[in-house]
């Protein structure tokens, strides 16, 4: 991106970098500084690319490459920002919509399919490719640079930014198709981004809700699946088991923004997963406040997914009666239509009824809309265990 300034041509140059790696070290053997290699490879790439588009060389005045872009060597710099930072803020400009901003950085940092990324956005498919190809186009018209904004900026992006890290570890934390609950490349890249973010904003609240946010909920991932590989229920976890240091840590950034400033979503959403990782039992969990958490974090971000974590809350808080009447409320939203975790979060309070013929249907819904194959196999065991 530094070099050809298209993030298009970019990607075809990197593509074909990691094609010729593929063919050739297996015959010359691994480069010491691999990262140089490909970016030696992909640089001569685009010289290609750019004199094809122009048989006279006049693209070649694109082919511009800032002092600060000489090829990295194997070792970052502690505390400065790397490449994918710089990528993300770039994408992440205020001349995008912020849909478009979260959209494109996804595609770009995670490697995530347009599919996986309209997931995360509730919309189809269609839409979400039309969207980043839009964002591409604008980036590349409005001549945006490839570039962390001046500190005075920051601001103006930071939002879009923490956006896209927190959907990086949720897409990571439970992988939204395939054989593994997690992926466990994205929980780490997220928490790396959330750190260099932290160094860059230390006096920014919600960057330091972000990552505590994800220390927390990230604490408990060793005891997500059971010996036989089955998913258990946060009530079904051993406490034990979680990462007291990185709740300790998790904890004590969310007292320090509680105590200072008003809170944001990330700082809510994080002191919710605190009450979580604090409770020393399920039974002890305080579900009264983690509903008043989440009446504060709608009434500033309103987004179906809080409605529907909200309603979970208020069924644990007040009984499954009172849960399915809020979980009713949301059936009527378009973009949670085919939302599988609001019909198993519905099956699960019909199973408590005892309304079993209801639950096996909303089972079912649910299980038509699971492509993680470890959450689809935990409900397929609910299901047959309604009707044994």
């Amino acid at each position: 991106m530094r070099v050809t300034g298209d993030i298009d041509v970019a990607e075809e140059c990197v593509q074909d970098a990691f094609s010729r790696a593929l063919t050739v070290w297996p015959k010359t053997g691994i480069p010491r500084n691999t990262g140089a290699w490909l970016t030696t490879v992909a640089r001569r790439r685009a010289i290609d690319v750019l004199r094809r588009e122009s048989a006279q060389g006049r693209a070649l005045v694109r082919l511009v490459e800032p002092e600060d872009s000489a090829i990295p060597n194997d070792v970052d710099l502690p505390g400065v920002p790397d490449d994918r930072l710089r990528l993300i803020f770039t994408c992440c400009h205020p001349a995008l919509a912020m849909e478009s901003q979260v959209a494109l950085t996804l595609k770009l940092l995670c490697g995530l399919s347009t599919a996986e990324v309209a997931r995360s956005f509730l919309v189809s498919e269609s839409t979400m490719a039309a969207r980043i190809t839009r964002a591409k186009k604008k980036i590349k018209t409005s001549h945006i640079p490839f570039r962390l904004p001046e500190t005075e900026d920051l601001p103006a992006r930071v939002d879009a930014v923490l956006l896209v890290v927190h959907l990086v570890f949720t897409t990571g934390h439970t992988a939204p198709l395939g054989s593994d609950l997690m992926r466990r490349d994205l929980v780490d890249r997220s928490l790396d981004l959330a750190r260099m973010l932290r160094a860059l904003l230390p006096d920014n609240s919600e960057v330091a809700g972000l990552l505590a946010l994800i220390l927390l909920t990230d604490a408990r991932h060793e005891t997500r699946l059971g010996d036989d590989g089955t998913l258990l229920l946060l009530s079904e976890q051993d406490r034990s088991r979680w990462d007291r240091r990185a709740i300790d840590e998790g904890s004590g950034l969310i007292r320090d923004a509680l105590a200072h400033r008003a809170a944001g979503p990330f700082v809510l959403m994080a002191a919710i997963a605190a009450l979580h990782a604090e409770a020393p039992s399920w039974e002890s969990t305080d579900w009264r406040e983690i509903v008043e958490l989440y009446d504060r974090l709608f009434a500033i971000w309103p987004s179906p997914v809080v409605a529907l974590n909200r309603a979970v809350a208020i069924g644990l808080a007040d009984g499954p009666e009172a849960g399915l009447s809020a979980l009713t409320e949301l059936t009527t939203d378009r973009q949670l239509l085919n939302y599988g975790y609001l019909a198993s979060a519905r099956a699960d309070f019909l199973r408590r009824l005892g309304r079993h013929d209801e639950a096996r249907a909303a089972y079912q819904e649910a299980i038509g809309s699971c492509e993680n194959e470890i959450e689809r196999a935990f409900l397929l065991s609910r299901l047959s265990a309604l009707s044994d």
